[in-house]
């Protein structure tokens, strides 16, 4: 295609939303008239389905649920006035609550402001507060925020470490909708262990933003814990951010959160406009598509050229794969559904795999995330007439051009200036994107069966573990791994329990190897003492 023929092109598949100052360019995608002409039947029908939604229909019969993130930014979409009254009045008690930590009003018992926080979560529940606090955090926020978002202990100490001499003026928030899912609760025991070694009553620090009574809402009101907000049934983890989840962290922050709500809104008003042309959403589902034949054949590599935004592709990666990555449609049949998300920033990736993706396998497209402002004021000339942001801008550009010469697909999304409405309008511009595209593959975007079966997956193998430990307790000979497996009534997960008592040798945990490591079929086995 010529010169003249691609400028056509980008203006006629250029989308443009005056009130965000969004782009959205999806002219370096291939399709013709002709196939957008035959999706329109199927977009007909997600149109259609997405109302029914925003409406109140169950749309995730597993959990006999309906799916009502859209309702976090309108509350007078919800289905009944309560659910209304519900989502404001959150939404005013945690602006309440930040400004009365801000204030002092609420503080520690021994300091007279709070000067961190840790928020303890786990996938949608980390993922959006984490990809938010990057984004939005200004340089001195009024509260600085720590992560802990996994059951790794070492990566719990380092956090604990850093905070040591800061413990009795930070908040701890315990993020979990059932309050039994592992990773949360194992970092809140964590959490709470520390603060008791330093007399600090966790109580005192401690809030829970989870599910009206749950096992950890319970706990809080049980103990007396500083606050706690509510996360509803109708929200997934991964559409989370815009509720109490994101918004309570962000508060804290000092992120203006009324902004982000305010500009997803406006996203989600222009993505129920039925027309593909006219609908941002619309059209990355429809590119998404045509990208991987309808089949998830290529992967989404996500750029972002801008460092605040260096966590959006992972925030995106759960989104669209916990999402999408389906093994049966709407009718029962296998069909092994999915994109494959991945990325860092530009222009740190051109230096890393840009090369493959110019020159090696054809198996993905590219989303861009441009920023028009380079910064908050003038910028250097790096050379005469030429700044840094000028050079980003160029990098990006370049590289789009590059990779469709060589006939590799793009979309680029172009906001004026990270903030909280921009930042608010992609997360809902992504929610929304998603849903389309799974209706258009007839799958259901908002379960997840996968991770429930891994979660039961791990709940058995340690249950294991207690059973191979509850063997070597009761026995006074050293035993062979295969012993150990047959009184644990388990002899065909003899890797399984190898793997166990491994793990357990090397944390010093009482189990005794003796033999050849190499070769754990020689190995005895006994418990210490």
């Amino acid at each position: 295609m010529d010169a003249t023929a691609l400028w056509q092109r980008y203006q006629e598949w250029l989308y443009f939303h005056e009130g965000l100052g969004l782009y959205l360019d999806v002219s370096r995608m291939r399709f013709d008239d002709a196939f957008v002409e035959k999706l329109q039947p199927k977009f007909e029908k997600a149109f259609a389905d997405m109302a029914e939604l925003e409406k109140g229909a169950i749309a995730n019969p597993d959990e006999n649920r309906m799916v009502g993130h859209y309702w976090l930014r309108n509350p007078d979409l919800a289905p009944t006035p309560e659910l209304t009254q519900e989502i404001v009045d959150t939404i005013e008690q945690i602006e309440v609550f930040a400004e009365k930590i801000h204030t002092g009003g609420i503080h520690s018992p021994k300091a007279n402001r709070f000067t961190d926080i840790i928020s303890i979560g786990i996938g949608g529940s980390a993922l959006g507060p984490e990809f938010v606090a990057e984004a939005l955090a200004t340089d001195f926020p009024p509260l600085a925020i720590h992560f802990i978002d996994n059951s790794d202990p070492a990566g719990i100490d380092r956090i604990l470490t850093h905070l040591r001499n800061r413990l009795a003026s930070t908040l701890v928030l315990v993020i979990s909708k059932s309050g039994g899912t592992p990773e949360p609760r194992n970092g809140m025991i964590e959490v709470k262990k520390a603060y008791a070694g330093q007399n600090l009553d966790f109580a005192n620090y401690a809030i829970a933003i989870t599910m009206p009574g749950s096992k950890l809402d319970e706990q809080a009101k049980s103990e007396g814990w500083l606050a706690r907000f509510p996360m509803f049934d109708w929200v997934g983890g991964r559409t989370s951010e815009l509720s109490a989840v994101g918004l309570l962290p962000a508060a804290l922050q000092g992120i203006d959160i009324l902004a982000m709500l305010q500009g997803a809104k406006e996203m989600d008003d222009a993505t129920r406009v039925p027309d593909i042309k006219q609908n941002p959403a619309a059209l990355l589902a429809l590119s998404w598509y045509y990208a991987g034949n309808g089949r998830g054949e290529k992967d989404m590599v996500v750029l972002p050229y801008k460092d605040s935004l260096l966590l959006f592709s992972r925030y995106l990666q759960q989104l669209v794969m916990e999402s999408l990555g389906k093994e049966k449609d709407l009718e029962g049949n296998i069909v092994h559904q999915g994109i494959a998300v991945y990325g860092n920033k530009g222009s740190t990736d051109q230096h890393a795999y840009v090369q493959q993706l110019r020159e090696g396998v054809a198996n993905f497209f590219v989303t861009f995330i441009e920023v028009l402002e380079d910064r908050n004021g003038p910028s250097t000339e790096i050379d005469p007439g030429t700044t840094a942001g000028d050079y980003l801008s160029g990098f990006l550009q370049g590289t789009r051009q590059a990779l469709y010469e060589n006939h590799r697909d793009s979309i680029t999304v172009t906001i004026p200036q990270v903030n909280p409405r921009t930042v608010g309008a992609l997360i809902a511009l992504y929610d929304r994107a998603v849903g389309f595209y799974g209706n258009l593959v007839n799958i259901n975007a908002y379960h997840q069966p996968g991770v429930e079966a891994g979660k039961k997956a791990a709940a058995a193998i340690l249950d294991l573990q207690k059973r191979v430990l509850e063997v070597l307790q009761t026995e006074k000979t050293a035993l062979s791994l295969e012993q150990v497996a047959q009184k644990a009534a388990a002899t065909n997960q003899i890797e399984q329990i190898y793997k166990i008592l491994r793990h357990l040798h090397a944390n010093q945990r009482g189990i005794v190897l003796e033999g050849n490591l190499a070769e754990p079929s020689s190995l005895k086995v006994s418990i210490s003492g």
